[in-house]
Formats: C-alpha cells, structure tokens, sequence
C-alpha cells in the first residue's frame, strides 16, 4: 500500500499570501501611500470612524478606500458620497480580506497620488488578524457594548494591531466595561500598540486619532 501525501494546504496558503502582502507594500511605499488595514467586528463603528477620519483629514491628506463586505455596496457608496475614492470588495462568503483581494481593490480604484489608502475588512476578529494585507498599519475598533473580556477570547488580533480604538466610550455610564481591566489585558499581549479612547457619535477622542493617523502619514511620506 502507498503513503498517501499529506499537502499543508493552509500553510501553503499562507506563504502565497505573505509574499503578495509583501509585494502590495513595497508598491504603495514606492508610490509614497501608507496603507491601513481597519479591523473589528460587525457593528463596532468601522465606517462611522473611517467617515470621521475623511472629515478630519480630507483638506490635509489624500484619502482613498477600500471596503470590503460579504455582500452590499452601502459602506463605499457612504464614503464616496463625501468625495472620497472608494471601492467595493464583496467577498462572497469570504470572512476576510487577503493580500491579492487588496490587489484586486487597489486597482479597480485606481486613483493615483493618495497618501493614505484604508481597508475597511470584514467584520471579525478571527480570519482578517491571520491575513497579511499587506498594510503598512493594522488598526483595531473594540466597542464597549462588545464587553472588556474580548483580548481574552481573540488574542491574535490585539497582538498584530498597532492601534487600539476603544469605540463608543458613551456607552461606559450604562455598561461595566472595565476600561482598566481591558487595557491590562491587551498591553499583556501587546506592550508596544497605542489605545485611543473614542465616541464616533459624540467625537470624544477623535481629535487624539487623527493626530496620531496624521502624523503617521507625514512620517510615511517623509521615509
């Protein structure tokens, strides 16, 4: 009787996908735009936030993006109403983006002279922290109705992100979200990722996010 082969299909996968990433990075650093891979899950506040970055920084950074869902188009039809270039991926079942579906995104949008490209990815906090996009940047969104014990059910992803957005801190009054207990928790993991505390509703924060966003930018553009 033969052996049968055993293929490592996921690892096989994986290996495929760094060196697309690795490829989507030096293009966009040779064109000088700094890509940001937006995390989180469904209902966290992703678009609220990204339409809160394109008001607080379309008249200082050339903005562009790339949504990503399941299915619908009302994510990138929300964005480019604020006349920002913006692209629909619709994954098809896909819980995830990889680094050739952000190819395919960067291409179809094609809009030349951006210093900043987001990636709003699917809604989970499993499969998008395993995917190399090829981002310069990984930023997460934790809100607070989602509770503080989240950076103990999904390591991985607070320990890829270099930013943590703790999203509607209005909600703080009428939870027991333990902001103290959570930020323990993730910089155990993660000593080096930056927390901002924000309300996309109210706006509490989000000055200290686009600081933080512009001067990463600027940083970028200078290297």
């Amino acid at each position: 009787m033969e052996d049968v082969r055993l293929i490592e299909v996921k690892e096989d996968i994986m290996a495929d996908n760094i060196k697309v990433a690795n490829g989507v990075r030096k293009r966009l650093r040779d064109k000088k735009t700094m890509l940001l891979n937006l995390m989180s899950s469904p209902g966290s506040g992703k678009t609220s936030l990204i339409l809160r970055t394109v008001e607080g920084l379309k008249d200082s950074v050339r903005l562009g993006v790339i949504e990503a869902d399941i299915d619908s188009k009302v994510d990138a039809e929300k964005v480019a109403a604020q006349g920002i270039p913006a692209i629909q991926l619709r994954t098809g079942g896909f819980c995830h983006l990889d680094a050739t579906m952000v190819t395919q995104g960067i291409d179809a949008l094609a809009a030349n002279d951006l210093d900043l490209l987001i990636i709003e990815n699917v809604g989970n906090l499993v499969c998008p922290a395993e995917f190399d996009t090829g981002a310069h940047k990984n930023v997460m969104i934790l809100s607070v109705p989602e509770g503080d014990d989240k950076p103990l059910k999904y390591p991985l992803m607070f320990s890829i992100c270099d930013v943590l957005l703790v999203n509607k801190i209005d909600y703080l009054s009428l939870s027991d979200f333990d902001m103290a207990a959570m930020r323990k928790r993730v910089l155990s993991l993660n000593p080096k990722i930056k927390i901002i505390e924000i309300s996309c509703k109210t706006g509490a924060g989000i000055g200290d996010w686009i600081a933080w966003l512009k001067k990463e930018v600027d940083t970028f553009r200078r290297g």
